[in-house]
């Protein structure tokens, strides 16, 4: 007989397995493979060996053997341990920011050269005046003396009258006003509602000073048509009576009482006391009161701070 592979006997009752190696050798006879050592062990050299195993996938034999193998429950896997958050790294310090170096110091500007200053303008020559020229006295509207005198003054220079009139004065002079026992030095005008122009009386001075603002007129003119340009002209004494009224250093004094009149006693040991003015000392500021002590008049004299009028 030839030789055959071994022949598995068929039986009515089915074989089972006994291990997942015989389960494979029976499905390899089955098939008609030639055993393979599943599991290592040289198997029996005299049989002859398939040149090459095939793959087979297993029959449903191998599916009952491995339903009969108990499952075996996989091992939990662990688990893993929670990560730990790693520590921040502390920020590294920041460096510190070198310092500036200074700036060299600008080198200073040059001083500028100051500029040459101008020549002062020469001083006009002053206009010689003339023996002939007189003062006369023009009457103005009252409390405008001054904006008369501006106003000829500058009528004169505009209309080229320089060598005609030649000067124009408000006559002024500062006085000591003494009144509720305060003394207090003020400007006062000599003559009121007057100024006066020193210039040579002709047709065309005439009328840059009659026609100037706020004049009403000449004083000493005639009422004739032929006097109006004829103003009578001041007396040279009275010129210098005004002007050294005008020079004086010494103020004058300016009182609000006069002789005969009843005024009251404001400082000093009279205090209060009333009496009647007997005399009045302008050069020396002082006043002679007749006062009544124990029904006799006796005379006391006092400084004009000292008393004021009823």
């Amino acid at each position: 007989m030839d030789d055959q592979p071994n022949a598995i006997p068929e039986t009515d009752d089915e074989v089972k397995p006994e291990s997942p190696a015989d389960a494979a050798r029976l499905e390899t006879a089955e098939a008609g493979v030639e055993p393979v050592d599943l599991v290592g062990n040289d198997l029996d050299a005299s049989e002859p060996q398939a040149e090459a195993v095939l793959e087979v996938e297993p029959g449903p034999e191998a599916e009952l053997g491995a339903e009969a193998e108990p499952e075996t429950e996989p091992e939990p896997e662990p688990e893993p341990e929670p990560e730990t958050e790693p520590e921040p790294e502390p920020e590294p310090e920041p460096e510190p920011e070198p310092e500036p170096e200074p700036e060299p110091d600008p080198e200073p500007e040059p001083e500028p050269e100051p500029e040459p200053e101008p020549e002062p303008e020469p001083a006009p020559e002053p206009i010689e005046i003339p023996d002939d020229a007189e003062w006369y006295v023009v009457h103005t509207y009252s409390g405008y003396e001054n904006k008369v005198k501006q106003n000829l003054e500058h009528r004169i220079e505009s209309m080229g009258m320089l060598d005609q009139i030649f000067q124009v004065v408000v006559p002024i002079e500062e006085e000591v006003d003494i009144k509720d026992g305060q003394r207090r030095i003020v400007e006062r005008k000599i003559f009121p509602g007057y100024v006066l122009v020193r210039m040579l009386l002709t047709d065309e001075s005439w009328s840059v000073v009659r026609n100037t603002p706020a004049v009403t007129g000449f004083v000493g003119s005639g009422t004739d048509a032929s006097d109006r340009l004829r103003p009578t002209p001041l007396r040279e004494d009275d010129v210098r009576r005004i002007m050294r009224r005008m020079e004086s250093d010494e103020p004058t004094i300016r009182v609000s009482f006069r002789t005969g009149q009843n005024v009251r006693i404001v400082d000093g040991p009279f205090n209060d006391f009333h009496g009647v003015v007997d005399e009045i000392d302008m050069e020396r500021g002082k006043v002679r009161l007749m006062v009544n002590f124990f029904g006799r008049e006796t005379p006391v004299e006092l400084d004009f701070l000292q008393v004021e009028k009823v």
